[in-house]
C-alpha cells in the first residue's frame, strides 16, 4: 500500500492537461454491454475504477483491452467488445471497491434479459441506495429478488418495456442506468426529474452516436425510443470537471499561476464563481483555463452542495480545505452524502479550525497549516488532504492513498509537473 510524502509551503507553475472523467468514463463502459460490436473510447483516464470495470467486463466474457502500447507508450483507449457476453453477473470479489458497478445492471436486462449484480462497494461517504434504480426498471417489466447480498434480475420473456419513471429525487447513477436500460426497450421511455450533470450528457451522446433515439440531453426529463440494436462506434470522453477543480484548488491554496489545458469551462460555471468570489483570478483562452492565487490572500466563502448545476458534493472536500486558511468563516453545507466530512478530523490535524453541526462545516480560517501524519478515508478526501498538505508548513504522510488512485489520473505526478514536492512510497 503506498503513502505520499508531501514537502509543503512551494508555489505552483506551468500548465498540465485535464484528463478525461471518471464518472463519464465508467457508464460508457458499461454502455458497450449494449453494442453489436467494439466501441472504442478515447481520453480515457487511467484510475484504478477504470481497471475494476475492464475486470468485470473480461469476467463477464467480454474483450476490455485498457492503454493500449504503441511505441513504448500507452494511449488512453478503451477497447470494449461485449457481443460475446456469456456470463452476465457481477460478483462481490470484482466489484467490492467500486461503487458503478450497479451501472451494468441496465445494460444486462436490455441487452441479455438477466442479471446478478453483488450490491455496490466503494467509499465509505454515506449510503448510495439504488432503490430509485430497482423502482424504475421495475416499472419497465423488470422482477428482481436477493440472494446472497447480490441482485437477482430478470426483464420479461419479450424484453423491458418503455415507461413513465418521475425519480423521487435526483440520481445520477439512476438516470444513466435506466437510460441504458430504455434504448432497447419496446416503445417510449420518459425519465422525469432525471439529473442533469455533464456526465450524464457525454453518456447519453455516445448512446446517440451509437444508434439510440434521446432527446431532452441536458435537461431534467429525457425521453427515449426503444431501437432494436446499437453499431459499434468511436466517442471521445470529456474532460474531467472535478479533476479541473481539485487543480484550481491546490493553486488557490499553495500560491502560484498554472494553466489547466482542456478545462471544459461551461461544466465548471458554479465552481468558477465561487473561486472568483474567494479571490481567486481566473483567465479562459483558447479552451485553456489559467488560473494565478497568492497564497494567505484567499476570502471565505460560504458554499452548499447540490445536484448539477449546483457546487458538486465531489468538490466539497478540496473548497473545505482551500477555505481552512482564507480570511474570515465560511459555512460549508453538505447536502447529497451524509458522511461527506470525515476528512475533517485528518485536517485538524494539521491545525485547520473546522466544527462540524450536523449536514453543515463551519470553518474559521488560520494563517497556515502545519504537517502531520494524515489517513484518507476516501476518494475526494484524499484530494482535500493532499491540496491541504501541500500549503502547510513542513512535511505531511497521507496514508491509505489508494483512494486517490481510484479517480485521479496520476494527480501527484501532475502536481509534482507544476513545482509541487510529493513522494510516493510503500507504507509497510
Amino acid at each position: 500500500m503506498d503513502k505520499l510524502i508531501v514537502e509543503g509551503g512551494v508555489p505552483l507553475s506551468g500548465a498540465v492537461k485535464v484528463s478525461g472523467a471518471k464518472n463519464a468514463a465508467l457508464p460508457l463502459m458499461a454502455a458497450s454491454i449494449l453494442a453489436d460490436g467494439p466501441l472504442t473510447l478515447t481520453n480515457v483516464p487511467r484510475l484504478g475504477d477504470l481497471r475494476t470495470m475492464g475486470r468485470l467486463l473480461k469476467h463477464m466474457g467480454g474483450m476490455a483491452t485498457l492503454y493500449p502500447e504503441e511505441g513504448g507508450s500507452f494511449r488512453e483507449e478503451a477497447i470494449l467488445d461485449m457481443s460475446g457476453l456469456t456470463n452476465p453477473e457481477a460478483p462481490h470479489e470484482v466489484v467490492k471497491t467500486m461503487r458503478a458497478s450497479a451501472l451494468v445492471l441496465g445494460p444486462l436486462l436490455a441487452r441479455h434479459g438477466r442479471a446478478r449484480v453483488s450490491l455496490p462497494g466503494g467509499c465509505a461517504i454515506g449510503v448510495r441506495p439504488i432503490d430509485l434504480h430497482l423502482k424504475a426498471l421495475s416499472a419497465m417489466g423488470a422482477e428482481f429478488d436477493l440472494a446472497g447480498g447480490d441482485i437477482v434480475a430478470k426483464a420479461p420473456r419479450d424484453g423491458l418495456v418503455g415507461a413513465d419513471i418521475r425519480f423521487d429525487s435526483v440520481t445520477v447513477t439512476g438516470t444513466e442506468n435506466v437510460m441504458m436500460a430504455s434504448v432497447l426497450a419496446k416503445g417510449k421511455t420518459v425519465i422525469r426529474n432525471a439529473a442533469r450533470e455533464p456526465e450524464v450528457a457525454d453518456t447519453a451522446r455516445a448512446l446517440v452516436a451509437m444508434g439510440a433515439k434521446i432527446s431532452g440531453i441536458e435537461s431534467d426529463e429525457l425521453e427515449i425510443e426503444g431501437v432494436d440494436s446499437l453499431k459499434p462506434t468511436s466517442y471521445e470522453v470529456m474532460p474531467d470537471r472535478i479533476e479541473a477543480g481539485t487543480l484550481l484548488s491546490a493553486v488557490a491554496m499553495a500560491g502560484g499561476r498554472a494553466t489547466l489545458i482542456g478545462a471544459r469551462l461551461n461544466d465548471l460555471a458554479v465552481v468558477l464563481g465561487k473561486f472568483t468570489e474567494a479571490g481567486v483570478f481566473l483567465r479562459a483562452q483558447n479552451g485553456d483555463l489559467t488560473v494565478e492565487a497568492h497564497r494567505g490572500l484567499l476570502s471565505a466563502v460560504n458554499v452548499t452542495t447540490g445536484p448539477y448545476p449546483g457546487f458538486p458534493t465531489d468538490m466539497q472536500a478540496q473548497f473545505l480545505a482551500m477555505m481552512s486558511t482564507a480570511k474570515g468563516a465560511s459555512i460549508i453545507t453538505e447536502t447529497i452524502f451524509e458522511n461527506r466530512f470525515m476528512h475533517v478530523a485528518e485536517l485538524r490535524r494539521l491545525g485547520a479550525n473546522v466544527t462540524l453541526e450536523g449536514r453543515t462545516a463551519v470553518v474559521k480560517g488560520v494563517e497556515r497549516l502545519s504537517g502531520a501524519p494524515m489517513t484518507a478515508s476516501d476518494l475526494r478526501a484524499s484530494a482535500s488532504l493532499l491540496l491541504a498538505a501541500m500549503s502547510a508548513k513542513g512535511v505531511s504522510e497521507i496514508s491509505r492513498v489508494y483512494h486517490l488512485d481510484r479517480g485521479y489520473d496520476r494527480l501527484d505526478d501532475k502536481l509534482n509537473s507544476l513545482g509541487a514536492k510529493i513522494k510516493r512510497v510503500r507504507d509497510n
